[in-house]
């Protein structure tokens, strides 16, 4: 049965039309003229039988139906582009699989492991994607998340099945030079959860309530524990940290190899459960779609690596 689906010429059109709301544009990106973009869009319209565009004399804008549809046709072109883009890339040998990945996780201890995942399946390839909130699987073509939260926040995804790979701990940590820099202020050279407190304390945007579930923890008063510079990745604290300019609330898997180099150190010695896990998310196994080979494989050996880790 022939399928009812208009060219890609015409999705491609419109949807870069939609995306810069003018057709001059969309011809520039597409390297078309503004009349081929227009009779492309106008030939979509009619096979659909909706207007997309409302037209007048201040310009054009999509209608309900079009907004909609350039949302969908937007997911389904990079969807197809990613799936184009893999098969050239493996030249129709191998398997691949998509990560959606938090960043710091990523670049700190999941990159650095993967050379051992190639050596075991040299024709497996990763594709990564940064994401950090819980997502929709369905059309994203992302096969498997990496995330980090919390059971309820785990929970909340439909659809899903969760493995917790490992229970993430919190350090404070800074550099050597910082704290012999302000060793003055602390009775015993290191300071003590109290005296933290006063410190300057370097805030993760993602999770503002972190220094307060610390000192809370400690069983520390801290009225100004939400208080100091945010930054985005974990990654930007650490460096903010090792550049001197204050204390940076940190998972110990993240900040390793700092810790090793000395370039940074434990400013307390309070290693904290921060409520959150590590886990690996994969869309719920159903009879018609079981798992992949190759994400099988990646996972045993996921689940292989943090084993170790544990056991070290």
């Amino acid at each position: 049965m022939r399928r009812k689906i208009p060219s890609t010429q015409a999705l491609a059109c419109f949807e870069a039309a939609a995306r810069h709301g003018s057709f001059t544009r969309a011809a520039q990106e597409l390297n078309l003229t503004q009349g081929a973009i227009s009779r492309q869009v106008a030939a979509l319209e009619e096979f659909l039988g909706v207007p997309l565009f409302k037209r007048g004399q201040r310009g054009m804008a999509l209608t309900p139906a079009g907004d909609d549809y350039a949302r969908q046709v937007s997911r389904q072109l990079d969807a197809l582009e990613r799936d184009t883009l893999d098969v050239m890339g493996r030249q129709g040998e191998g398997a691949a699989i998509t990560l959606a990945v938090v960043p710091t996780f990523a670049n700190r201890w999941l990159i650095p492991r993967l050379p051992d995942l190639q050596a075991r399946y040299p024709e497996l390839q990763v594709h990564i994607e940064v994401r950090t909130r819980p997502f929709l699987f369905t059309d994203s073509g992302v096969d498997a998340a990496l995330y980090a939260g919390t059971s309820s926040q785990v929970q909340q995804w439909v659809g899903v099945q969760a493995l917790h790979l490992l229970t993430e701990e919190v350090v404070p940590v800074c550099s050597p030079q910082w704290l012999v820099r302000h060793q003055g202020r602390f009775a015993s050279g290191m300071p003590t959860p109290a005296e933290l407190a006063l410190a300057p304390l370097l805030q993760p945007a993602t999770r503002s309530e972190a220094w307060r579930q610390w000192f809370e923890a400690v069983g520390v008063e801290a009225p100004q524990a939400m208080a100091g510079p945010r930054y985005e990745l974990f990654s930007m604290q650490a460096t903010a940290a090792a550049a001197g300019l204050g204390v940076a609330l940190i998972p110990t898997l993240l900040v390793q190899d700092e810790l090793v180099r000395g370039t940074l150190v434990e400013a307390c010695n309070q290693v904290r459960p921060s409520g959150r896990s590590y886990y690996l998310v994969q869309p719920a196994t159903l009879p018609d779609r079981p798992e992949s080979l190759a994400m099988k494989n990646f996972r045993e050996w996921l689940e292989g690596e943090v084993s170790r880790l544990i056991e070290s």
